[in-house]
């Protein structure tokens, strides 16, 4: 042992307060960690936190400015300068030095511009159409880790009941094996059933650590900060695969009204490029010049009879007229390449997402058995639990007749113990699976905003 040698120590006024403000945030800290967060906190906390919303955001003032610039095409351009030398000139340089210069230009007629304008306001329909599919795409996301997590936090209660059973079944069978009445076979049966319910433990902790971090990480909150509410969690509304029509001549759905509008918008662009290969542009422009004797008289090079005037203006309208320009052609070429894929995309999106519906459908029905039959299940085992744990305690009551079957022992008290928590956990994964394929069909018809006014409706 290191003995501490003895040193002087002066009370520090601020140390007494610092430990104060220390322990106050602790136990705040501490009281935020077991605090419940409702899942409509949970959701509107990943809207506004989530990266890809928040990308989607930026889409689209990209997509404003782009609608914004491609309309400031046919607003007047002013541009100022003034040309005056830094030393004086030597010679004749053939520019006459100005005090101040200024131009004026604005497009007059543009066949192309009109479309590029409608493609940019496609484009911005589109932005903002993928910023909802990002939106409900987050809320699909956090919904279906929260309620998992509520689950797998109730199946690792129950493992942790089963880790208790399992720990008195191998007690039992060590001093039943001990006095000779069970093989040893059967205590090594008993200690792998253990360690097999204490594997499944450690799998739901690892679980709940994932979908933990998980929620940190889509809402912004501190790792553990996150306790489910389940009574926040609503009942998923029905809805039958026979509404998604209805929703998308309303254009409800959002991820493929997204790809069509951005579909529209190349087509759109595709068209400005052709007609710019074929029809003229017109553009008006003026200029200002006011000259300068102060560092170079160019008007010494002149006829001394007509000097060059201080004050110069000049205007017009440029017209332009396409007669052979390859790259123009070869512009309209890409863009109709363009407009061709994204097209076939939104073709594409569109038939993924109704095999999407189709195959959660399918699997809906499945897992609404599946559920069922966990839970009819959980019910026996419990009844089964409630037969065993009578004959425990009062006898079968027919144990001296001939035939009669043999008293139970605590052996199978505890089995039966074991199997009611092992089918309580299954009912719960069934339950999970079954809301997580509803919460996706409802995803893939474009009805999530039926399931966020159930949230906001807790």
């Amino acid at each position: 042992m290191i003995e501490s040698l003895p040193v002087k120590t002066r009370q520090n006024p601020r140390g007494a307060w610092t430990r104060i403000l220390f322990c106050a945030a602790f136990a705040a800290t501490s009281a935020s960690l077991s605090a419940q967060i409702s899942l409509g906190t949970i959701v509107d906390l990943t809207q506004r936190n989530s990266g890809a919303v928040r990308l989607a955001e930026a889409d689209v003032r990209k997509a404003e400015a782009a609608l914004a610039q491609s309309k400031d095409a046919l607003v007047p351009s002013l541009d100022v300068a003034s040309g005056l030398p830094t030393f004086p000139t030597v010679g004749f340089s053939g520019g006459v030095p100005s005090i101040l210069s200024g131009s004026v230009q604005a497009m007059v007629l543009s066949f192309p511009q009109k479309q590029y304008i409608l493609a940019a306001q496609s484009g911005l329909k589109a932005a903002k159409l993928s910023l909802d599919e990002a939106r409900e795409q987050v809320v699909l996301d956090a919904s279906t880790a929260y309620i998992e997590l509520d689950a797998v936090d109730r199946q690792r209660e129950a493992a942790k009941q089963q880790e208790t059973e399992a720990a008195r079944l191998v007690e039992i069978e060590q001093a039943r094996a001990e006095a000779g009445v069970d093989p040893v076979n059967d205590l090594l049966q008993a200690r792998l059933t253990a360690a097999q319910i204490k594997l499944a433990r450690l799998h739901l902790d690892t679980r709940v650590a994932t979908l933990t971090r998980q929620l940190a990480n889509l809402t912004g909150l501190p790792v553990g900060a996150i306790a489910t509410d389940r009574a926040s969690i609503p009942e998923i509304p029905p809805v039958r695969a026979s509404e998604a029509k209805a929703n998308e001549e309303t254009g409800s759905i959002a991820g493929i009204e997204s790809a069509r509008m951005f579909a529209r918008s190349r087509q759109q662009a595709a068209k400005g490029d052709a007609l710019a290969v074929y029809l003229p542009q017109s553009t008006f422009f003026a200029q200002y010049n006011r000259s300068t004797k102060l560092l170079n008289n160019a008007a010494e090079y002149y006829n001394p009879a007509h000097p060059l005037p201080t004050t110069n203006f000049s205007s017009g309208i440029s017209i332009q007229l396409p007669l052979f320009d390859l790259g123009l052609r070869d512009k309209a070429k890409q863009s109709a390449a363009d407009a061709l894929r994204a097209t076939v995309e939104a073709e594409q999106a569109q038939r993924q997402d109704e095999l999407q519906i189709a195959t959660l459908t399918g699997t809906l029905r499945e897992l609404d058995t599946l559920a069922e039959i966990a839970s009819l299940k959980q019910q026996i085992a419990v009844e089964q639990l409630k037969t065993v744990e009578s004959q425990m305690e009062l006898g079968n009551g027919a144990s001296g007749a001939p035939g009669a079957p043999p008293q139970l022992t605590p052996k199978a008290e505890q089995l039966a113990r074991i199997d009611e928590r092992q089918k309580y956990q299954d009912a719960l994964n069934a339950e999970f699976e079954l809301s997580k394929a509803r919460l996706s069909l409802l995803r893939a018809l474009g009805h999530m905003d039926d399931w966020l006014r159930e949230l906001r409706g807790k």
